[in-house]
């Protein structure tokens, strides 16, 4: 099992259109096979501040996300172009 966070921090003026790139990555995110879990979170008290979780099978269906055509529209093409800061923590599951 592959997990990790991404935390992005985006422009107040921005936010809109943040959501709308997240809702629709997450939508396309959760339909491919090896995907377990994506969640994408605001942060409370920092509403320009999203954290995500996300969860795959193994690398190969991490590496397969990361090479779809939606992560390259909404990720890459979208939310990486409003970005402010952008920070990963991969992790390991204690059980």
């Amino acid at each position: 099992m592959v997990s990790f966070t991404v935390r992005m921090r985006f422009d107040s003026q921005d936010r809109e259109q943040v959501g709308e790139l997240l809702r629709a990555l997450a939508e396309e995110s959760r339909r491919e096979p090896g995907c377990v879990v994506y969640v994408p979170h605001r942060i409370e008290g920092e509403p320009d501040t999203v954290l995500i979780y996300e969860q795959y099978a193994d690398e190969a269906a991490l590496a397969a996300h990361r090479a779809s055509a939606h992560f390259r529209r909404y990720a890459i093409e979208g939310l990486y172009q409003l970005l402010r800061e952008r920070a990963s923590e991969n992790l390991s599951a204690l059980i």
